[in-house]
């Protein structure tokens, strides 16, 4: 199951959210950073201004007793009558901060003077927790701020895939068959979809000169056809008239007369193809489906002559249609012909029913959903197999032109049934 991909909004957002959160968070650390410094910077001034006071205090007044007060206590490692906590007596000569004994967070200043070592430590308990209250706001804010640059993002990118959105669908809307369509961009569109909507609306441009090149060769060159094609069914009619002619020599003229008749089927299903879907409707007919397929079925059963093979006929509901009446005949020709030639022995029953859908099904050997396909990829690359009449190929692209529906499906044990699918011409009872 391929993997679901994520719209272009929640790419923007998702991506502008990361890097929102690793700028907020380089930021802060930043911050906490010169925090410390500054913090560490403080302290040092002001303990050192305090140091110096202490020291000269006690070396002008050495028998003057003090007192520490808790909060900002002085320590003489020479006195032997005041014990330095544990905590701070191994500590080297300098500031040290996060100390923590007697249950608090110190900053203590060590120092080394005369021969002796010194140390101040001031108690910050107090300022750590105010520090703390001073941060929670910061670090809500950025919260904040990420989430509504998360939802402002979100919206924005919305508002700019619109357009982009808009054109996918205009482009799905495009049909094949539909000459002079354009793509267009919304006025809230970029220059570069404006861009990519130039270049397929050049290439539809192109498309169509194309088409119509291809159908103006079909054109004339089925016009072109129909000529020598007359003459030599005139000249095979006068022949067959000859009553001196021998039997094979009559067999000869009537295979021609058959294999004209095909190709002018050919000729007028190809100047089908190089007309317009719409101007179809101006050479529609009414006629009846059930009256029209015993007509095909009796021209083809002199191909089942040499093989142990019949034609049956299935129920034929009434179903009047409007449409071309040639080229429905042509094309379940087509399909008879080519189960027949696709049979050794056994039944070929056609049948239809109210709604116009035809099926023919054969007895032959049977085509796995494989070759089933394999039909439909050589009627789309090639020109149909040898000896199908006109071509698997050609009723495929009939179809696809008309708005018919072709299917073929396999039939347990052996056999497949070709289901060619009218209901679009079918007139409502």
């Amino acid at each position: 199951m391929p993997r679901k991909r994520l719209s272009l909004e929640r790419q923007i957002t998702i991506a502008l959210i990361f890097y929102s959160v690793l700028l907020s968070a380089a930021v802060f650390t930043h911050g906490l950073m010169v925090n410390e410094r500054a913090e560490r910077m403080v302290w040092e001034a002001m303990l050192d201004v305090e140091m110096e006071n202490r020291v000269d205090r006690r070396t002008s007044e050495p028998n003057v007793p003090w007192k520490n007060s808790g909060k900002l206590n002085f320590y003489d490692m020479s006195d032997r009558d005041r014990e330095t906590p544990s905590a701070i007596s191994h500590l080297a000569p300098g500031l040290h901060d996060n100390v923590f004994f007697d249950a608090n967070e110190w900053v203590v200043l060590v120092r080394d003077q005369d021969g002796t070592r010194y140390l101040l430590a001031l108690d910050i308990d107090g300022f750590e927790d105010l520090e703390w209250q001073l941060v929670k706001p910061v670090i809500a804010s950025s919260v904040m701020m990420v989430l509504a640059l998360a939802i402002v993002t979100f919206l924005g990118a919305k508002l700019l895939a619109d357009p982009l959105r808009k054109m996918a669908r205009n482009i799905s809307g495009l049909r094949p068959e539909d000459r002079g369509q354009k793509v267009e961009v919304s006025r809230r569109g970029s220059a570069e979809l404006q861009v990519i909507a130039n270049a397929l609306n050049d290439y539809l441009c192109r498309s169509d000169q194309f088409i119509e090149r291809e159908r103006s060769f079909i054109n004339t060159a089925s016009h072109e056809l129909r000529t020598p094609l007359a003459v030599i069914k005139g000249a095979a009619e006068i022949a067959a008239s000859d009553r001196g002619l021998s039997a094979s020599a009559a067999l000869q003229i009537k295979r021609i007369s058959t294999t004209t008749r095909d190709v002018e089927q050919l000729v007028s299903l190809l100047l089908i193809l190089a007309k317009d879907p719409g101007r179809m409707q101006a050479i529609s007919e009414r006629f009846h489906l059930e009256q029209l397929l015993p007509s095909v079925v009796a021209d083809h059963r002199y191909l089942c002559a040499e093989k142990d093979l019949a034609l049956e006929i299935g129920p034929l509901p009434a179903c009047l249609m409007v449409g071309p009446e040639a080229v429905v005949r042509a094309s379940i020709g087509n399909l008879v012909r080519n189960a027949i030639e696709n049979s050794d022995r056994g039944i070929v029953t056609i049948s239809l029913d109210a709604m116009g859908v035809v099926r023919i099904e054969d007895p032959g050997h049977g085509m796995s959903p494989e070759e089933i396909s394999a039909i439909y990829a050589r009627a789309a690359r090639e020109g149909g197999a040898r000896g199908s009449g006109i071509g698997l190929a050609l009723i495929s692209r009939l179809c696809m032109h008309l708005g018919w529906n072709l299917t073929f499906e396999p039939v347990a044990p052996q056999g497949t049934v070709a289901v060619l699918d009218l209901r679009v011409m079918r007139v409502a009872d």
